[in-house]
């Protein structure tokens, strides 16, 4: 019962990059850089077990940003011919590359720090990619000409890379969709069949997570447009309840997500936001223990983790471990309540 896990990505220690910004430039090239990040991932994942968090993950330490550290080795996108275009319906403008050919995996993208983080921790693994429909809202289209097809076509390699983690060892994968909190429609008419053949044939577990962004200005303030009544999972939980997909992980805290809304998710493992990640304030135990409580008035205790809402890249360090020990001890304080 509450088993504690991150949704994503941790800070970035200074000697690795520019510290709390999102696409932090790395300070180091060449093998120091590899070496440094080898060392980030075995260092993240010891903090989070200092922490007392259950299922860890790399943090996710080897990647510049979680969409683009998987596309660095694909070919047919050429990150030369980078096109200024609004992504998440135009919620923010990025410097996004183009495809400009058939899509092919290179190799085993994430090899190198799956294999050190599996090496570093008895605890159980878990590992994060980009959702089909995220890495297509993400880049400009040059070739395809069907953003359907060019997400099934990035499916069919996000189904390689993470059968390949779950060779490795990596009890859980994770693949992140925000662009389902904005694509409502399509999400149920592709989106969630496009995330269902990126886990085909997976023995280990699944999970999905949907969030309302990270932490950075743009978020905040289309949040604030969304009223008081954050209803956009209601058009989602019941074609994810519906998919093969073992785990949803959604936020919660310190949101205007109506609650009730979990109910709509009767056969999945619930991971529960009970972290913000769009403030520096460190919960309390009693804090974090008051989210579980309420999301186990729609959920059976059993089928919650306790989470972040998102990724916590653009953090302090400071901040975000303090998180996550106020994480486990927390779900400590809310397991004896119950």
């Amino acid at each position: 019962m509450f088993e504690t896990t991150i949704a994503g990505s941790l800070p970035k220690p200074s000697w690795l990059a520019t510290p709390n910004v999102l696409w932090a430039p790395w300070t180091l090239s060449g093998a120091p850089l590899q070496e440094a990040k080898e060392d980030a991932t075995a260092l993240s994942i010891k903090r989070q077990e200092e922490a007392g968090i259950d299922i860890v993950s790399d943090g996710e330490q080897a990647r510049q940003h979680f969409v683009h550290g998987f596309l660095a080795e694909i070919d047919g996108v050429d990150f030369d011919r980078k096109v200024r275009m609004g992504i998440r319906n135009k919620r923010y403008d990025a410097d996004c590359p183009t495809v400009t050919a058939a899509l092919k995996r290179r190799k085993f993208v994430h090899e190198k720090e799956a294999r050190v983080a599996r090496a570093t921790t008895a605890r159980k693994l878990k590992f994060t990619l980009p959702g089909p429909m995220t890495l297509i809202d993400t880049l400009a289209d040059g070739y395809y000409g069907d953003r359907v097809k060019m997400a099934f076509a990035f499916a069919e390699l996000l189904n390689q890379e993470a059968r390949d983690l779950e060779k490795l060892g990596v009890d859980v994968i994770q693949f992140d969709e925000p662009a389902f909190n904005v694509y409502l429609d399509e999400t149920v008419e592709w989106g969630v069949p496009a995330l269902e053949k990126a886990a085909e044939g997976l023995k280990c577990t699944t999970a999905v997570h949907i969030c309302y962004g990270y932490g950075i200005e743009a978020n905040i303030r289309w949040k604030e447009t969304l009223g008081e009544s954050w209803r956009q999972y209601e058009n989602t939980f019941p074609a994810l309840d519906r998919s093969r997909i073992d785990q949803v992980s959604l936020e919660c805290r310190q949101s205007h997500v109506p609650p009730e809304l979990m109910r709509l998710l009767p056969n999945k493992t619930v991971l529960v936001g009970a972290i913000d990640v769009a403030s520096e304030k460190v919960e309390t135990p009693e804090e974090v223990a008051a989210t579980l409580t309420l999301a186990s008035k729609y959920v059976a205790p059993e089928r919650i983790q306790a989470c972040t809402n998102c990724g916590m890249a653009p953090m302090t360090l400071g901040a975000a471990y303090g998180k996550l020990r106020a994480l486990a001890k927390g779900a400590a304080l809310a397991r004896k309540q119950l």
